[in-house]
């Protein structure tokens, strides 16, 4: 991509490409730009619409909504917005948008929505002025690691842990303990790339398991104690420590 940068050449990456394998596949053009956007570290993602933005309520059946313009933090109420407004084209509507908008937020990549029908739009918006909706990036990028292990890999299964569990990860950094994990899905060895939701399906962290499925399976709400016992090669290990782990939202 660099290299093809530095030589005037625009890359257009499409998740329709004829080539593409299921093995590959990301879901929606929003999620993969959002990936690009973060695997080579830009400064800014621009979604372009037949809308303007993310807007309070849909527009087209509450004349009452209104077009919210900055968004810091992708919370449950900006989740629930998005569920009932945004475009029909494509292959996502507001939804895969916000989904886009917190890998780049995590990674420190701002990110806006915009009208495409508007003349100059790009140049708006690169400009600074105020169009569309812009999803304001975290302080601190991530590291090549951690973008590695969040955007790079492929996602193999998924974790569901308790809502003490979820705010131990999200607001305090902790490793995550079997104890904490209510549920396992997928098949995948040791060493696999996991998506970690809390009660409600939400995303809260991606990361690298030491433990294999059938095992995590096993050992869900043990204590490390109790798993020392059960498997004595365990060692105590955390199932993800934080350190192979990033937090999405």
């Amino acid at each position: 991509m660099g290299r093809l940068l530095e030589l005037g050449i625009v890359p257009i990456i499409n998740e329709n490409d004829a080539v593409s394998a299921d093995e590959l596949k990301i879901g929606d053009n929003d999620n993969l730009s959002a990936m690009v956007a973060t695997l080579v570290e830009a400064e800014l993602l621009i979604i372009l619409s037949d809308i303007d933005g993310l807007y309070t309520a849909d527009p087209a059946s509450d004349p009452a909504a209104t077009l919210i313009s900055r968004v810091e933090e992708i919370t449950p109420d900006i989740e629930r917005i998005a569920g009932s407004a945004g475009s029909s084209l494509g292959t996502g509507g507001m939804m895969t948008k916000i989904d886009a908008a917190k890998i780049a937020m995590s990674a420190g990549v701002a990110m806006v929505i915009a009208r495409g029908e508007i003349d100059g739009i790009l140049h708006s918006v690169v400009e600074g002025a105020e169009v569309g909706t812009l999803f304001a990036p975290k302080e601190a990028r991530l590291k090549l690691r951690k973008r590695w292990i969040a955007f790079g890999r492929r996602l193999d299964g998924v974790i569901t842990v308790d809502d003490g569990c979820a705010e131990a990860l999200r607001v305090k950094g902790k490793s995550l303990l079997a104890a904490g994990i209510k549920s396992v899905g997928g098949c995948f060895e040791t060493g696999a790339t996991v998506r970690i939701i809390d009660l409600l399906g939400r995303e809260i962290a991606r990361g690298i398991v030491r433990y294999d499925s059938e095992t995590i399976q096993s050992i869900a709400g043990l204590s490390t104690k109790e798993i020392a016992a059960r498997i004595p090669s365990s060692d105590g290990q955390p199932v993800v420590h934080r350190d192979d782990m990033v937090i999405i939202a």
